[in-house]
C-alpha cells in the first residue's frame, strides 16, 4: 500500500461521501463555487532568473550547438523541408542538413521575443514571452489513474472530465493536447471528437497535434469556426499553436515538420521541444545534452523563419536524465532542474520565449509525485520559462493522467502565483509596520493588533486542498489524506461544471463540420 492510496474504510470521508450525491447533491453544489480560487490572470515572474552558466558557459554551449549544425547536421525526413533548406543555401545530402551558424542566427533573429494567442473567448488571450509564465494541463498520456479505478486506458469520458478541470481552474491558462488519450475513439476521428469536446467545454487556447495534414487542417478549421472568424481574421493573429518534438538524437520526422509548416503559413504559433534524455538520447553530461537539444530546436526554428519570417516560435526544453539502473526516464531531478535553468539562459541569448514542463516519474499521486513535480515547476520559475506544459495531472513519466494529481498540482500553481505577488515584497511604511511593532511591544501579540485585524483575511495564501489543522482535529473529521481529499474535490468540480457559452449558430456549424469530416473518413492512421 502506498501513501497515495490509503484504504477507504467505512469511517473515511471517501467511503461516506461516495454514498451520497444524486440530484440533490448536484443541485446544492451548483449554487456556490466548489472552492474559492484565485482569479484568472496571466502571472508575471518578478524574480531574476537563476543562471548557473557564466558568459563563457553560454558561449561554449552556443558554439557546441553551432558545431553540431555545421559539422554533424540534423536529419530531416520531411521531403519539403529538404527542398526548402537547399533553397536557403544549406548543405543537403540525402536527409542530412548542415547549416552555417551565420544563417541560423539570422533566421532565429527574425522570431518575435513575445506574442499573443487569442482563443474563442478574447478574455482568455495569453501572452507568451517577457516575464509572463503560463501553465497548461497534462497532455497525451495513454492511461488514466484514480483511487477507485486504478490504472486504466484512457476514455472519452475521462478526457472530458480532465478538460472540465482544465477550464475550471484559473491557474491553468491553456488547454494543451488531449489530457488523456481516449483510446475508445478510433484514431481516424479521435482528433475531431476531442477537439469538439475541448472547444465546447473550454474557451481557453487550444493546440493541434502535428500528426498528419488532415489533423492539423481539421483542428485549425475547427478553431476558426469556434471563434466565429473569417479566414483572414484567423490568419491575422495567432489563435492556436502546435508543439513538436525532435526524434533525438539529431532527427526531425515527417508529420511534425509538415504540421508546423502548415500552421505558420496560416499565421499560427509553434513550439519546438526536443525530448532529450541524458545518458540515452543525448550525452550523459548536462552541457552536452543541452547543446544537442539547442541544435535540434534551432534547426527547425531557422527553417520556419526562412519560410515565414517573423512567425511566432518558442524554444522548448525537455531535457532530463534516465535511471542508469533501469533505463527509465527520471523527472524533477537535480539534473533536470539544472538543464532547464541552462536552457533558459540559452533562450534569452537567442531572444526566444521558453517552454518547460511540470513532470514526475511517480506512478501514483504520492509524496514522490509532489516533490518531483514541485522541483520541475520551480525550475520553470527559476529559468524564466514563459509557458509550462504538463503543469497539472502528470504521472508515470507522462504515461498516466490523474484528476486527483491535477487538483494537487493546482494547489502548487496557486502558491507559485501567490509567491509572485508584489505585496509580499512591498516595503512601504504600512508594510514595515514599525508603528504596530511599537504598539504591541515586547509583551503583547499581533493577533489583536489593528494592523493585523485590517489585513488578516488577505494577508496569507489560503489553500483549497492543504489541511493545516493538527493531527487530532484532522483525525476526528475522518483523517483524509491529501490524495483522498483531491479525489473528492475533482469529482465535486466535475459534477457541478458548467460549460462556457457558445453562440448556437457557431455550435451548429462546428458540429456539422465534425459530422462531415467523419463521413469523409477523418484522417489516415498511417501518417
Amino acid at each position: 500500500m502506498t501513501d497515495a492510496t490509503p484504504p477507504a474504510s467505512d469511517a473515511s470521508p471517501l467511503r461516506r461521501r461516495a454514498r451520497g450525491g444524486g440530484r440533490a447533491g448536484n443541485a446544492r453544489r451548483a449554487k456556490s463555487a466548489v472552492i474559492e480560487q484565485m482569479p484568472w490572470r496571466l502571472p508575471e515572474n518578478p524574480d531574476r532568473p537563476t543562471e548557473p552558466l557564466g558568459e563563457e558557459g553560454v558561449a561554449a554551449i552556443h558554439d557546441a550547438a553551432m558545431r553540431i549544425l555545421e559539422e554533424i547536421g540534423i536529419e530531416f525526413l520531411n521531403t519539403e523541408s529538404l527542398a526548402l533548406f537547399a533553397e536557403a543555401g544549406c548543405k543537403v545530402e540525402g536527409t542530412n542538413v548542415r547549416m552555417g551558424r551565420d544563417w541560423v542566427m539570422e533566421m532565429v533573429g527574425r522570431a518575435p521575443a513575445q506574442f499573443t494567442i487569442t482563443p474563442r473567448n478574447p478574455e482568455r488571450q495569453i501572452t507568451i514571452g517577457g516575464r509572463t509564465i503560463l501553465f497548461g494541463n497534462v497532455s497525451s498520456p495513454p492511461n488514466y489513474w484514480d483511487v477507485e479505478l486504478g490504472k486504466t486506458p484512457g476514455t472519452r469520458d475521462q478526457c472530458r472530465d480532465l478538460l472540465k478541470l482544465t477550464q475550471y481552474f484559473n491557474c491553468i491558462h491553456f488547454a494543451g493536447g488531449y489530457p488523456v488519450e481516449p483510446v475508445d475513439i478510433h484514431p481516424s476521428v479521435r482528433h475531431l471528437d476531442v477537439l469538439h469536446d475541448k472547444l465546447m467545454l473550454s474557451d481557453k487556447v487550444v493546440h493541434a497535434y502535428a500528426l498528419g495534414p488532415e489533423r492539423v487542417d481539421d483542428v485549425a478549421e475547427m478553431v476558426r469556426i469556434a471563434g466565429g472568424l473569417s479566414e483572414e481574421e484567423f490568419r491575422a493573429t495567432p489563435r492556436m499553436y502546435t508543439n513538436i518534438n525532435s526524434t533525438s538524437p539529431l532527427k526531425h520526422d515527417i508529420p511534425m515538420i509538415d504540421g508546423c509548416l502548415r500552421l505558420i503559413r496560416r499565421g499560427q504559433a509553434v513550439i519546438v521541444t526536443p525530448f532529450t534524455l541524458a545518458g540515452a538520447m543525448a550525452p550523459v553530461t548536462m552541457a552536452g545534452a543541452v547543446a544537442q537539444s539547442i541544435a535540434e530546436a534551432l534547426s527547425a526554428i531557422a527553417l520556419f523563419q526562412w519560410v515565414q519570417p517573423g512567425c511566432p516560435c518558442v524554444l522548448g526544453t525537455f531535457t532530463s536524465n534516465v535511471d542508469m539502473k533501469s533505463g527509465a526516464p527520471a523527472f524533477g531531478t537535480p539534473e533536470y532542474m539544472r538543464a532547464t535553468q541552462m536552457t533558459g539562459q540559452m533562450a534569452r541569448f537567442y531572444g526566444l520565449p521558453l517552454r518547460a514542463s511540470g513532470s514526475c516519474a511517480a506512478n501514483v499521486p504520492d509524496g514522490q509525485a509532489m516533490w518531483e513535480t514541485s522541483n520541475a515547476l520551480w525550475s520553470a520559475v527559476q529559468s524564466g520559462t514563459n509557458i509550462v506544459y504538463h503543469a497539472a495531472g502528470w504521472l508515470e513519466g507522462g504515461l498516466i493522467a490523474s484528476p486527483a494529481k491535477f487538483v494537487m498540482d493546482c494547489e502548487i500553481l496557486q502558491q507559485i502565483q501567490r509567491y509572485f505577488e508584489p505585496a509580499l515584497t512591498a516595503t512601504g511604511p504600512e508594510d514595515l509596520a514599525v508603528d504596530a511593532i511599537a504598539d504591541v511591544g515586547p509583551n503583547g501579540h499581533f493577533f489583536g493588533a489593528d494592523h493585523t485585524q485590517s489585513r488578516y483575511t488577505t494577508a496569507f495564501y489560503q489553500p483549497f486542498l492543504s489541511d493545516w489543522r493538527n493531527y487530532e482535529a484532522w483525525s476526528l473529521t475522518g483523517g483524509a489524506w491529501v490524495s483522498e481529499r483531491a479525489h473528492l474535490l475533482w469529482k465535486e468540480i466535475v459534477n457541478s461544471f458548467e460549460a462556457p457559452p457558445m453562440d448556437a449558430g457557431i455550435a451548429d456549424e462546428l458540429a456539422d463540420f465534425v459530422a462531415r469530416r467523419k463521413a469523409e473518413g477523418g484522417a489516415p492512421t498511417d501518417f
